[in-house]
């Protein structure tokens, strides 16, 4: 039997937002809509999850939050990358490799 893939996310869910980031400033709900249109909505993002992540980067200085209004004319908080946050998804990316890299060493290609 195996696992759900949302399963895998925890503790990744950063690097996604960071990587989400990366390309311009973006509100939480395009955040969760952009990560699970590139993963093919294998993952999808939950609100509580992905509020608690954009608090911890926001306290950690690596993303900074603006009011501003969403293509619905709705205000909405808008999140973008700080230099700190670019560093931060450097490193988040090398980790993620070099795991993915040793895990796949093991489970070998399917």
């Amino acid at each position: 039997m195996s696992r759900d893939p949302k399963d895998l996310l925890h503790g990744t869910l950063d690097a996604l937002v960071l990587k989400t980031l990366s390309d311009g400033p973006v509100h939480g709900y395009g955040i969760a809509r952009a990560i699970e249109i590139r993963t093919r909505d294998v993952l999808p993002i939950e609100d509580a999850a992905l509020y608690k992540a954009l608090r911890r980067l926001e306290a950690d200085g690596a993303i900074r939050a603006e009011w501003g209004v969403s293509d619905n004319n709705r205000r909405a908080r808008f999140y973008s990358l700080t230099a700190r946050g670019r560093k931060v998804l450097q490193a988040e990316t090398d980790t993620w490799h070099r795991f993915a890299q040793a895990v796949g060493a093991v489970l070998g290609k399917p």
